[in-house]
């Protein structure tokens, strides 16, 4: 592993120059979002985001092939006692995260909490590729996955006590629904969550899972959401709060690569 991040803070620099593109998307994001940063740092802060980045893929394929139950035991976790009494609520738990940097390395670190793991992704669209992808996330736990095409399926999983990690912090174009602050922004969100809750009863937590500046991992999961469900708006205004502080603790570890603004509110100005 420590080779793995040492090649990773390469890779990340490498990369930062050479996919201008994708640097300049995460600039406009930064300069959206943090407009205290003056250039120097937010160039600084781009650069940090690829290298989070680029460690987090060789992290994920460290968790597809090598024995994860050295980091799921090292881990710090903090929130336990809201996990447990949403699952002894006994219709099943939501669990809404981001696309924080550790990417896969996160899914073993939750599911080994919880007694029936499950999780929402999208499938890549190698398949070879996703083959590769799911068979290495499918070894930890029994870890079940969803796709936006099995929903029904996902709720009787919950119905009946599952556990599901769903990241619903990207931006799905025409699919958002309502627009909710993040960072001060209008961001698009789709309300997905607030469904599956309503549908299921499951209870709602938010998961955050970082990489800490010393090389440890931790995962927090919040207080109960109650009431989630009954009003999509202030769902997604819920979970982007929890997203947006838990960045602004270690701002390199989200992924700024992503055009969170490509959707606009009608009249709102362009963010890239």
């Amino acid at each position: 592993m420590g080779l793995k991040q040492r090649l990773g803070g390469w890779l990340g620099k490498r990369l930062s120059s050479k996919m201008r593109s994708r640097a300049r998307v995460a600039d406009a994001n930064l300069a959206a979002c943090m407009p205290e940063l003056d250039q120097a740092t937010r160039s600084q802060l781009v650069e940090d985001a690829f290298v989070a980045s680029a460690r987090g893929v060789l992290e994920s394929v460290h968790a597809w092939w090598r024995d994860m139950t050295p980091y799921c035991e090292s881990a710090s976790v903090q929130g336990t006692e809201h996990l447990e009494e949403a699952k002894r609520r006994g219709k099943g738990v939501l669990l809404i995260g981001g696309h924080y940097s550790i990417f896969d390395f996160a899914l073993p670190l939750i599911a080994c909490k919880l007694e029936k793991p499950g999780y929402m992704y999208r499938p890549n669209n190698n398949p070879v590729i996703d083959r590769m992808i799911e068979r290495g996330r499918r070894r930890h736990f029994g870890i079940r996955p969803f796709t936006k095409r099995q929903i029904r399926p996902m709720l009787s999983f919950l119905k009946e006590g599952g556990q599901v990690w769903f990241a619903c912090d990207q931006d799905f174009g025409k699919k958002s629904e309502v627009f909710v602050p993040f960072f001060g922004i209008s961001a698009g969100c789709i309300t997905s969550p607030s469904f599956i809750a309503r549908e299921s009863g499951a209870a709602v937590i938010c998961v955050s899972h970082l990489r800490m500046p010393d090389g440890s991992y931790r995962v927090v999961f919040s207080p109960i959401q109650e009431s989630f469900g009954e009003h999509p708006e202030q769902d997604a205004k819920v979970w982007n709060s929890f997203i947006e502080a838990t960045v602004r603790e270690q701002p390199d570890q989200y992924l700024w690569l992503h055009k969170r603004f490509k959707s606009r509110p009608e009249g709102a100005a362009a963010i890239y």
